[in-house]
């Protein structure tokens, strides 16, 4: 250490001396006490000067323990202090504070006007109309189930998106569930398995993901008694095949080991003491046409009941393999889940995040050109999920081409969520996103399931008095020209402007195949997923 760092440490370390002293005579306290600071604080500087980890405390001792307090609590300074209110990331503070309300019930309308830049690049808005229709004219349900399906579901426009018992605490789910039963919409079981804190009287997702959590052979196959035994519960309305999620598609879910309890080891079939990583694919089937098989498998043993699958779309190709193989076995999934790489996760590498997947807006206009172009649209519902939270979001989803959308995040905001961002570390300050029963037995059941109902109840009620303001009875009748969206400050776009349309079964004559689409289409095969030249 040169002089004059060591100067400058002294000073510092002597200044720090000087105002724990004076605080502690101030406080009155005995001149043991100092001596035993002063004592603690020489241990600290001389342990700091040994240790060989930290080159900042070799460097600066005792003084450079005040930078890893203010990093260990400089996400809460951001929170409340710094951050503006349009910035956080991925839920800006003026979003959750629309979802804190309506879950409270207090009003959120807006005083003064727009504050929102409107000549900002990217700005959408909905068209009203001047003859509008009134809210009650709106159906804000749809039926989910097409002729194979012997039970069809009539679904809410908005429902609970996957969230895992294990991911989330067991008061968290159960909450979810008593508001979806208030509520009378749909919650996703996510692919931690049914358990008995999903049926609190709400409508089920049952969802079937890789690792079969729930209904698996002791080597990890799926078992189908154990799975026709939880389908046939009357609570569950829909089965949901995972083959991916946005936030980590091609990866598998992952639990880390700090959240495995001997609750969810039993639930899962899993060893305690290491994480959990599901299987990145099905053994079940390996080509698309094996998909649709076990479509069909899952509608039968289920007696019947919608089945669908859930993915992130990644390569073009593959989806397209998947529309072939519906058209030669003749077999149709009754909803489509689409997942945006916007989408969220209690856990998952950065890379996978942050750079794998498509956005969930060119992933819908994709997904809906392949089912139409295929001729297919007609039998197959489509399901938006990722980073929705207002009857706004759900108008653009449907106008890209959506029926219905799925939020996790914005329902977890309900039950109180910070977005403190420790999902994983099993330390969710709120008792949401987290095993340790100190937190999570904090969080009110019933207090969190009024939250969930209120904030599904105001989010619809102002979607369907944007569907009549728009002129409209059917939100399924809201087209990609019904919202616009600011390309620069000088220029607006209709959405059919931004994104390309094709026309029904234009993919089924070879003639009338979009030259975008054409080598990724005649590339598929329903016999593989794998690219074929």
């Amino acid at each position: 250490m040169q002089v004059t760092e060591r100067r400058k440490w002294y000073i510092g370390f002597g200044v720090i001396l000087i105002l724990l002293v004076a605080l502690l005579i101030i406080l009155q306290a005995n001149w043991y006490w100092i001596f035993g600071l002063l004592g603690f604080l020489l241990v600290v500087a001389v342990y700091d000067r040994g240790q060989k980890k930290h080159t900042l405390l070799r460097n600066f001792p005792v003084l450079g323990h005040m930078r890893y307090i203010l990093e260990f609590f400089r996400p809460e300074i951001q929170q409340y202090f710094v951050a503006s209110d349009d910035s956080e990331r991925p839920f800006d503070r003026k979003t959750r504070t629309v979802v804190y309300e309506r879950a409270k019930g207090i009003s959120d309308t807006i005083s003064f006007g727009n504050d929102r830049d409107i000549m900002k690049a990217g700005y959408e808005w909905a068209l009203h109309s001047l003859a509008p229709k009134h809210h009650s004219s709106v159906d804000p349900r749809i039926v989910i189930g097409n002729e194979q399906c012997s039970q069809p579901y009539s679904a809410s426009r908005l429902n609970i998106s996957a969230l895992s018992f294990g991911a989330l605490s067991k008061n968290a789910i159960m909450a979810l569930n008593l508001g979806a039963k208030h509520g009378n919409f749909l919650h996703n079981t996510g692919e931690g398995g049914l358990t008995e804190y999903h049926l609190q009287g709400g409508d089920v997702g049952l969802q079937v993901a890789t690792a079969y959590f729930g209904f698996r052979t002791p080597d990890g196959n799926f078992d189908p008694e154990k799975f026709r035994k939880q389908a046939l519960l009357p609570n569950v309305k829909m089965i949901e095949i995972k083959l991916s999620q946005g936030a980590k598609p091609a990866h598998g879910g992952m639990l880390p080991k700090e959240k495995i309890t001997p609750e969810i080891a039993r639930i899962r079939d899993v060893p305690m003491g290491q994480d959990v990583i599901s299987p990145p694919t099905h053994r079940t089937f390996s080509t698309p046409e094996g998909l649709c098989n076990f479509i069909a498998q899952l509608r039968e043993l289920s007696g019947g009941k919608p089945v669908g699958f859930k993915l992130c779309i990644g390569k073009k190709t593959e989806f397209f393999a998947i529309c072939k193989a519906m058209l030669k076995t003749g077999i149709y999934p009754d909803f489509i889940a689409i997942d945006g790489m916007e989408g969220g996760t209690g856990a998952a590498p950065s890379e996978f995040v942050n750079s794998i997947g498509m956005p969930l807006q060119e992933a819908l206009v994709f997904v809906r050109n392949a089912l139409v172009g295929c001729g297919l649209r007609k039998h197959i519902r489509i399901i938006a999920s990722g980073k929705n939270t207002s009857g706004f979001d759900m108008i653009r989803m449907i106008a890209l081409g959506a029926d219905v959308v799925h939020s996790a995040r914005a329902m977890m905001l309900a039950l109180g969520c910070i977005q403190s961002k420790q999902c994983g570390n099993n330390t969710c300050p709120v008792g949401v996103a987290t095993q340790n029963p100190r937190l999570f037995k904090q969080l009110d059941i019933e207090d969190k399931a009024e939250r969930v109902y209120n904030y599904h109840t105001a989010t619809v009620k102002n979607f369907v008095e944007l569907v009549g303001a728009m002129g409209l009875a059917n939100p399924s009748d809201i087209l990609p020209s019904s919202v616009m969206r600011r390309i620069s400050d000088h220029e607006v776009r209709y959405f059919d402007e931004i994104y390309d349309f094709i026309e029904s079964g234009c993919l089924l004559n070879d003639a009338t195949i979009p030259a975008r689409y054409r080598r990724f289409w005649e590339a598929a095969t329903p016999d593989t997923f794998s690219f074929v030249h």
